[in-house]
């Protein structure tokens, strides 16, 4: 199989056209000089196609096995752990007084990339840790700092999310756990939780648990939900793991993809109450998981194009090595590799054009989080967590909608081939199927993104969000080149286009509360494509500028011009249907009642 190779160059190309000032002068990231940046890509680039890629198939063939309670992974997957926390690659972006590197999200999150590219099952255990440190960081107790964080952000223990349970899937309201206090510092929780990424392994010698759970006179519904802090060994007076706690694996989900992820069915309370530790208040529990949950979207974005590029990858190195055919137009009469086949063409552009503009998307969204905490200024720090509310839907939604789509395409472009599990074409596709699901399901982003981001305010942050594009493709239209003036062209008018449809929705709220709703998903396409529109207009504009001053390899650089004008061609006249879609009358509810009754 053709080994992964980090696109080192793009992500370095993503990063530049994302920030617009000096990190160094923020404050927290002084030492986030060009040259770190690029020693931790290069070493992250090294890490990923030494040590994780080779094990990713194994993962995916000898999945982890449960026997009593107890998972087991494979040596060749704790081994690699082990280096993985010896690199101290967990705490990348975690606070320094914890013994993090206080490095910016955006770079972290073009290493999170080349995790999930080169092992998607293995990259979502590091991913749940550092969302589940960022949350007790911020809401936790400073006694619950001191306690979980220093080891949590090396990575010796590990952390995970626990929302959904049998009887509730995405509708937290159902959520039955129960917390009952036991004392003035802990509650005993019993219950059941579901679905839970690396929720018992062994790669680890703890694992922090932070678990939504009911306390006995909650109000009914997600504002009775609390946030509890529950270790699988409780802490002993000198920070290590003690006693056992009553939590246990009860089985292993048997799942489409990502089979080296251990994901487990978790019990709490068998034998008397697992020992929970009360996040902030009670009943606020919704709120402060959002954090994590927020975080951990936004990396679901990120596993979404980094699959995509994996397969993407394999497929090229497919296409260039298949023989067969002979190419339309040559005279020649000798046979071709499927490279190129003008179809096999139009996939291949398809899918680089479409990952490069999630990945753009999701670093420059990332550079937002990283303006709302550590930029000197606090209207720009508001600002930076508008774009991030705005966007974080649009890079989850989005991406894994897309994410999808390019993994399906790499295995067409496989042929039969693609559809025998040898080939390593089958193992993407699987495994991006999770991404539409995972942390909310693309309905769910959409319906966030519509009335949460754009109904809340009546549209003033949206409206914010789009002037912002609309002033960076004026920039671009101004370039002198006829090709990223018509990139900006094409791009203006599917900006056009989410303006209308924006203004649609806002309009049929008034009249139908449902309306909005019914039209959310296609809302949400339309902003991923006009927002991946905008990045590629930069990107077009960039390279440009880059080519004419003789800066960088000039191969790249005409690549990305390719590419971008692909994107303005083929990918953003979409936003003509999906515009129309959201604008058109919805159909009489009562209909719609009837037929799926």
């Amino acid at each position: 199989m053709p080994e992964y190779i980090a696109p080192v160059d793009d992500l370095r190309f993503a990063l530049k056209l994302s920030l617009k000032e000096d990190l160094t002068t923020w404050p927290g990231f002084e030492d986030a000089s060009p040259d770190l940046i690029d020693a931790v890509l290069e070493e992250a680039a090294r890490f990923s196609k030494d040590v994780l890629s080779p094990i990713n198939y194994l993962g995916d063939q000898t999945p982890p096995v449960v026997n009593e309670g107890v998972v087991t992974t494979s040596p060749e997957w704790r081994a690699a752990y082990t280096q993985f926390i010896e690199g101290g690659w967990t705490g990348l972006a975690l606070d320094p007084s914890f013994g993090g590197q206080g490095l910016p999200q955006v770079l972290a999150c073009a290493v999170q990339e080349m995790w999930d590219a080169s092992n998607m099952a293995f990259g979502l255990c590091p991913m749940l840790s550092q969302t589940a440190a960022e949350a007790i960081l911020a809401k936790g107790s400073e006694e619950q700092k001191s306690r979980f964080l220093p080891k949590m952000v090396t990575g010796e223990w590990t952390g995970t999310m626990n929302l959904t349970e049998p009887q509730a899937g995405s509708d937290l309201s159902a959520v039955r756990t129960r917390a009952v206090p036991a004392s003035a510092d802990h509650y005993l929780l019993s219950g059941q939780k579901i679905y839970i990424t690396y929720g018992e392994h062994d790669l680890a010698e703890n694992i922090i648990h932070l678990v939504l759970a009911r306390t006995p006179d909650a109000p009914e519904g997600v504002k009775g939900i609390s946030l509890f802090i529950v270790p699988k060994f409780i802490p002993d007076s000198n920070g290590n793991p003690g006693e056992r706690n009553d939590v246990y694996c009860v089985s292993l989900e048997h799942k489409l993809g990502i089979h080296g992820s251990p994901t487990a069915v978790l019990s709490y309370g068998d034998n008397g109450g697992a020992v929970g530790y009360l996040v902030g208040e009670e009943n606020r529990g919704l709120e402060y998981m959002f954090i994590m949950m927020n975080r951990a979207r936004h990396a679901v974005g990120i596993e979404s194009y980094a699959v995509a590029e994996r397969a993407y990858q394999r497929s090229l190195s497919y296409a260039r090595d298949r023989v067969q055919g002979r190419v339309v137009g040559d005279t020649t009469g000798g046979r071709s590799p499927i490279a190129n086949h003008p179809d096999v063409q139009r996939m291949m552009l398809s899918m680089r054009s479409r990952i490069e503009a999630m990945r753009a998307l999701s670093l420059y969204t990332a550079s937002c989080a990283d303006r709302a905490t550590n930029h000197p200024d606090q209207k720009q720090r508001l600002l930076g967590q508008q774009r991030v509310d705005v966007l974080t839907p649009v890079v989850k939604g989005w991406s894994s909608e897309m994410g999808n789509e390019v993994t399906a395409l790499a295995l067409q472009v496989h042929g039969g081939m693609g559809f025998i599990e040898e080939t390593g074409a089958a193992q993407h596709y699987r495994d991006a199927r999770i991404t539409t699901i995972y942390e909310g399901t693309t309905g769910i982003q959409a319906a966030d993104l519509v009335g949460r981001k754009l109904l809340r305010d009546g549209g003033q942050m949206v409206s914010e969000m789009i002037s912002e594009i609309r002033d960076d493709i004026s920039i671009a239209s101004l370039q002198d080149d006829p090709v990223v003036q018509e990139i900006a062209v094409a791009v203006a008018a599917s900006v056009t286009h989410l303006e209308d449809a924006t203004q649609s929705i806002l309009e049929s709220a008034k009249d139908n509360p449902k309306s909005p709703f019914f039209d959310s998903f296609n809302y949400l396409m339309l902003w991923g494509v006009a927002a991946g529109g905008w990045q590629m207009a930069k990107a077009a504009r960039e390279a440009k500028n880059m080519l004419d001053a003789q800066e960088g390899s000039q191969a790249f650089l005409r690549a990305k011009m390719l590419s971008s004008l692909y994107y303005a061609r083929q990918i953003s006249p979409q936003s003509t249907a999906l515009s129309q879609a959201v604008c058109a009358p919805n159909l009489p509810a009562e209909d719609l009642d009837e037929l799926v009754a």
